[in-house]
């Protein structure tokens, strides 16, 4: 299971940075519209947050302390700067998620998420479909955004 969510993550990390790339004008990555609660940019931030802290520090022991606040607060990150979060959180991925043994995926999560009543195996494909989720709603807010 594992190497299927290296290779599916790496496909949607990449289709995150292609989602990113494409907006025509970087600031519209940070444009909230109607009754749009979130821009691309914070959540791209927030995605990678998540990332980070979930995989990458709870499982990888990692040294990452999450503000998720600022996930949302800040504004106007340069597109290059995004890029360059997800290109890291994809190589954290694939530093980290080899490592996991059937030990380590059938164990507890230890987050307060849930209550803590589920196996860190299904706590990573929950985290696959959160990533998916606001991937979707980039993409969606990309091409509302740049019809101008």
């Amino acid at each position: 299971m594992i190497q299927s969510l290296i290779k599916l993550y790496d496909r949607d990390l990449q289709n995150l940075k292609n989602e990113i790339e494409a907006y025509n004008d970087e600031n519209d990555l940070w444009l909230i519209r109607n009754e749009i609660q979130n821009s691309a940019g914070n959540l791209c931030l927030h995605l990678m947050g998540n990332l980070n802290h979930y995989i990458g520090h709870q499982l990888g022991n990692i040294d990452y302390v999450r503000n998720r606040s600022l996930e949302f607060s800040e504004k106007n990150v340069p597109k290059v700067q995004l890029i360059a979060k997800i290109e890291a959180t994809g190589n954290m991925l694939k530093a980290i998620l080899p490592t996991l043994s059937d030990k380590i995926l059938a164990q507890k999560h230890t987050e307060e998420f849930y209550d803590g009543n589920d196996s860190n195996e299904y706590f990573l494909i929950h985290l696959f479909g959160h990533l998916n989720y606001h991937l979707g709603q980039i993409n969606y807010h990309r091409r509302l955004i740049n019809v101008k």
